[in-house]
């Protein structure tokens, strides 16, 4: 029996010790104990190696005499382990050095790829050598950009589904967007061009329209559809088409905002009374980056509201003094504004804003309705039609502000699918008809999810209450919890200190436009002087597209500017994203 007991007790104190063993705790103790005797022994070889050695009246020599009776095979313990310190040592000195090395290299071709892509954007032919001879590579071995836009392809492809083709009643709109109605073999396949022919004389849904019925703004794709029409007559020199012919607002103090609201104003008007409207000057394009006719022109940003053929007709019947006498022709002037601002809504569609439901968020809860729900819902659509297409020199600027963004991050992308070939020589395979014709029509590349934000602060508090930053990044945290993937911010701002203060979330990513702001309270007008035209009016267009573009909106309903932001994402397949506001001041 006390055989049988001490076999238990042995075997329970065995289980016992190999847990022991087994635990965190334990091993951290015998790896702690296995370097001490690592450094002893170094230690004390180094002692020995020197002789006697006094400190405070301690011999080390008798030290190491107190020591020597260990066996030896503890000796033999103390040898090895200290050799194995030292080659582990080693080992990890040069693993972190070649980890170092291989970062520092990553970054150099992160680096170089990044600075070639900006060659390619500056498209400065002796730029671009000098570089590329620096780099010792060629251009045609520059890796394809993923979030850059080939925006002379593009505007091409643009102006096909922005004007009639042949005899057609409208352009070539089909069920598809990109280069797919292009393609060879469907060209010669007659009876896919029969159905094409009777998609596109049946009028096909516009294709700046992105999303379903569901996921946008009531009737958004008819209404689109029915807006092309009126404002592309068959015939423009027909007597019957009359014509709006209207500057853009440029009184002090107007922002792009106001600017775009009173031109939706003058579309409804022209659609009303059955004309063509026509914009003429535009003070905000009237600077050395818009080229040519494009000067002072809406079209230096995005297309033309109506045809070539109707502008140019429209201009010259305004030297014609019975156009005027007849009412074939007006200008803004003939409004009060009244009528511009606060005028009718077309009703061609019915009111189809009675049964919009809003997806705006205040305080925790959706807003049930918006006044004037009918001057909303037309806007959204007033400005999804001026600002159908960008032009080449706006898919320009979105391309720079793309690549100053985020061209180091798509760089880094683009280099794991290259390994470690560039930047030596790699020859970049001819497109294939995939790519050529059914992927030319994705967007650019960038972080997703994304969430904008507009934080509008300075001189806006005389029109609403203005709410600090830390507001709007409550929110910002609120979508995160339920999108826990979400850690990105394209923020636009004017102020400084809303720039200053992103820098206390580290566990945001933000993104912004390299622009002076505001420090201070100056008035927008004096801020805007002090940017100059061309900048004042192209960064805040930049950041206009991206919220547009973006997963998630943050703004405040007190604002012009996020009222149309949130009217074109109601329209561009975004209504179910939502919109958090951080105020309740007007629901407009």
């Amino acid at each position: 029996m006390e055989t049988a007991k001490q076999k238990t007790l042995e075997r329970v104190v065995s289980q016992r010790a190999l847990q022991m063993g087994t635990s965190f705790s334990c091993q951290i103790c015998v790896v702690g104990f296995l370097c001490g005797v690592c450094l002893t022994s170094l230690f004390l070889a180094a002692l020995t190696s020197l002789g006697s050695f006094g400190f405070g009246g301690v011999s080390f020599s008798s030290i190491s005499m107190w020591i020597s009776p260990w066996n030896s095979s503890s000796e033999r313990i103390n040898v090895v382990t200290s050799t194995d310190c030292k080659l582990r040592l080693k080992e990890s000195e040069r693993w972190v050095d070649s980890q170092q090395s291989k970062t520092d290299t990553d970054d150099e071709r992160v680096s170089s790829l990044f600075s070639a892509w900006s060659a390619l954007l500056t498209q400065s032919v002796d730029g671009e050598n000098k570089l590329f001879q620096r780099l010792g590579v060629r251009k045609s071995s520059v890796p394809n950009a993923p979030h850059l836009e080939n925006c002379r392809l593009s505007a091409q492809v643009n102006r096909r589904l922005d004007k009639r083709a042949g005899n057609e009643s409208f352009p070539p709109w089909t069920s598809w967007k990109g280069l797919l109605d292009v393609y060879p073999a469907s060209v010669a396949n007659k009876q896919i061009r029969y159905f094409r022919h009777q998609a596109i004389s049946e009028g096909a849904y516009p294709p700046w329209i992105s999303g379903s019925d569901e996921e946008n703004y009531p009737l958004t794709r008819k209404v689109q559809l029915d807006i092309w029409i009126h404002q592309h007559p068959i015939n423009c020199h027909n007597p019957n088409v009359k014509f709006l012919v209207a500057d853009w607002e440029r009184l002090p103090g107007f922002g792009i905002g106001a600017q775009i609201a009173g031109m939706a104003g003058l579309l409804a008007i022209a659609i009303n009374e059955k004309r063509v409207l026509v914009t003429n000057y535009y003070n905000r394009a009237d600077h050395d980056g818009c080229k040519g006719s494009t000067r002072s022109s809406w079209s230096c940003y995005f297309f033309p509201e109506t045809s070539q053929e109707c502008r140019d007709h429209a201009f010259k019947l305004m030297h014609r003094r019975e156009a005027w006498e007849k009412g074939i022709i007006k200008q803004k002037e003939n409004y009060t504004s009244k009528e511009i601002w606060a005028g009718k809504i077309p009703k061609f569609w019915g009111d189809p804003w009675s049964y919009l439901q809003p997806t705006t968020e205040i305080n925790g809860s959706l807003i049930a309705f918006h006044r004037k729900m009918d001057r909303r819902w037309w806007r959204a659509q007033a400005v999804r039609y001026l600002m159908r297409f960008q032009s080449e020199y706006t898919c320009g600027l979105m391309n720079n502000a793309r690549h100053a963004a985020f061209g180091n991050e798509a760089a880094r992308m683009v280099l794991t699918t290259h390994g470690s070939e560039w930047p030596k020589e790699i020859r970049n395979e001819a497109k294939s008809e995939i790519e050529e014709f059914v992927w030319s029509s994705h967007k650019p590349w960038i972080p997703r999810p994304l969430l904008s934000m507009h934080v509008r602060m300075g001189d806006k508090a005389c029109e609403m209450k203005v709410v600090e930053f830390d507001e709007y990044m409550h929110l910002a945290d609120r979508i995160r919890k339920r999108f826990p993937h979400l850690n990105s911010i394209w923020l636009s701002t004017e102020m400084q200190d809303v720039i200053d203060k992103s820098k206390l979330y580290p566990h945001w990513k933000f993104y912004y436009t390299n622009v002076k702001r505001q420090v201070g309270n100056i008035t927008m007008a004096k801020y805007e002087a002090s940017l100059g035209r061309e900048t004042s009016t192209n960064y805040p267009l930049v950041n206009f597209l991206m919220a547009t573009d973006a997963d998630f909106f943050i703004g405040a309903l007190g604002s012009t500017w996020c009222y149309l932001i949130d009217g074109m994402r109601n329209t561009g397949g975004k209504v179910m994203a939502g919109y958090l506001s951080v105020n309740k001041d007007r629901f407009w």
